[in-house]
C-alpha cells in the first residue's frame, strides 16, 4: 500500500492542472486557432482578466454578487427545510404518499427554468419569481434523496429504540434523521449545483440586477471579455457554496466510517499468488500462559 502524497504536494498538482487549462487558453485564442472549434472568436485570458480587473473596482459587480448570493441562500434554504420534511413525510407516512406522491412526481420532470412564466404570473415582483425558480431546483433533489434514504434504513434500529421505550420523535431524532444524513447532504449536493443553474437563467430572463443578469447585458452588446468574467464568477461561486454544502455535511456525519477512500492511497489487488487469509476456526491458537489469563 503506498502511502498517501502529501497535502502541498497535491495542491500544487491542483495548480498545476489549472495553469495549464489557461495555458492552453491564452495560446489557441492569441495565435487565432480555428481547425474545428473558432478559438479566435474568444477573448484570450489577458482581455479577461483586464475586465474582471475593471469589474472588481465597480460597484455593479459587488451588487450583482450580491442579489446573486441573496437569491441562491433564500431558495436553498427554503429547498432544504422543506425538501428534508417531504422527504421524511413521504417516506414515513402512506397518507402523505398517497395525497403528495402523484402531484410531486408530476411537477418533479418540469425543468425549473420552464417554470419562469408562471413566477412572473404568480408573484407581484420578479425577486420573489427569481426565489422561487431557485427554491425549485434544490426542492426535489433534496425531497428524492431524503426519502430514498430514510426507506434504506434498517427497521432493527428503529425497532431497538422501540424496545427501550422511546416514541416517534425519539425515533425520528436518534435513528431515521441521523441515520439519512449522508442520503440528504447528497442531495443538497446535487440541489446548490441546480440551483445555481437555475438562477443564473431566471435573472437572465427576468432579472434587473445579478451575476446571470449582468452577463446577459454583456452578450448583448458584444462584450465577450464580460462574458467571461460572469461565467468565471458563476464557476467560482457554484465552487464555493458546493464546497460549504460539502464540508458541512462532513462535519455532521463525522461518526460515520471513512475507509471506504482515502486519496492518494491504492488498496493493492488480490492476485493468485496471494494467499487468502486463514479462518478463524482453521487458525493455529497460540499458547496462553496462566498469567494472561489472570
Amino acid at each position: 500500500m503506498s502511502r498517501p502524497a502529501p497535502r502541498t504536494a497535491r495542491y500544487a498538482l491542483r495548480a498545476t492542472s489549472l495553469a495549464a487549462a489557461l495555458g492552453l487558453w491564452q495560446l489557441l485564442t492569441s495565435l487565432d486557432v480555428d481547425l474545428w472549434l473558432r478559438f479566435s472568436q474568444f477573448p484570450t485570458v489577458t482581455d479577461v482578466a483586464h475586465a474582471f480587473a475593471d469589474r472588481l473596482v465597480g460597484a455593479d459587480y459587488w451588487t450583482d454578487l450580491t442579489d446573486s448570493l441573496t437569491r441562491i441562500l433564500t431558495g436553498f434554504l427554503l429547498a432544504a427545510v422543506l425538501g428534508v420534511a417531504g422527504g421524511v413525510l413521504v417516506a414515513r407516512s402512506p397518507l402523505a404518499e398517497d395525497l403528495l406522491g402523484p402531484l410531486l412526481e408530476v411537477v418533479r420532470p418540469i425543468p425549473a427554468i420552464a417554470l419562469v412564466p408562471v413566477a412572473i404570473l404568480l408573484f407581484p415582483s420578479n425577486e420573489q419569481g427569481i426565489v422561487f425558480i431557485t427554491f425549485t431546483a434544490a426542492f426535489f433533489p433534496v425531497l428524492v434523496s431524503t426519502r430514498h434514504a430514510v426507506r434504506a434504513l434498517t427497521p432493527v434500529w428503529e425497532e431497538a429504540v422501540l424496545t427501550m421505550g422511546g416514541g416517534r420523535w425519539r425515533i425520528l431524532g436518534s435513528v431515521v434523521l441521523p441515520g439519512a444524513l449522508p442520503g440528504i447532504f447528497g442531495g443538497l449536493s446535487v440541489g446548490i449545483g441546480v440551483s445555481w443553474i437555475c438562477v443564473i437563467s431566471a435573472e437572465m430572463i427576468s432579472g434587473q440586477y445579478g451575476v446571470g443578469y449582468r452577463t446577459w447585458q454583456d452578450y448583448t452588446i458584444v462584450n465577450y471579455p464580460g462574458v467571461f468574467v460572469g461565467m468565471v464568477t458563476i464557476g467560482v461561486l457554484g465552487w464555493l457554496t458546493s464546497m460549504a454544502v460539502e464540508l458541512l455535511g462532513r462535519r455532521l456525519t463525522r461518526w460515520l466510517p471513512r475507509t471506504s477512500y482515502v486519496p492518494g492511497v491504492r488498496v493493492p489487488r488480490r492476485t493468485r499468488d496471494t494467499p487468502s487469509p486463514a479462518p478463524a476456526a482453521s487458525r493455529p491458537k497460540e499458547d496462553v500462559s496462566h498469567d494472561q489469563l489472570v
